[in-house]
């Protein structure tokens, strides 16, 4: 689906989005080609409540949890600089 599609079919809704086909622009602006809706939720803090649990079982999906009110996904790409915790390599011998 596309942004203005989950927009109608969802009105004024908290909804746990996947980016199923995206991509970003050298300014790092993500571009949606194609989006799932995954879940609806009550408010905000749910929203991220479940985002949260969803990216921690799934790390490697892109989910977002948006409000249907927004007229457009603003959504920027961050750059990770360094290591994280999950790929740091001991060099203890």
């Amino acid at each position: 689906m596309l942004w203005s599609e989950i927009r109608k079919a969802y009105p004024s809704q908290w909804l746990i989005i996947e980016a199923l086909e995206a991509h970003t622009d050298p300014d790092n602006l993500r571009h949606f080609d194609r989006l799932a809706v995954v879940e609806k939720c009550e408010d905000g803090s749910m929203a991220m409540k479940r985002y949260r649990e969803l990216h921690r079982k799934y790390p490697q999906r892109e989910f977002y949890f948006v409000h249907t009110d927004r007229p457009e996904l603003d959504i920027h790409e961050r750059r990770w600089v360094g290591i994280r915790r999950g790929d740091a390599v001991s060099l203890a011998r």
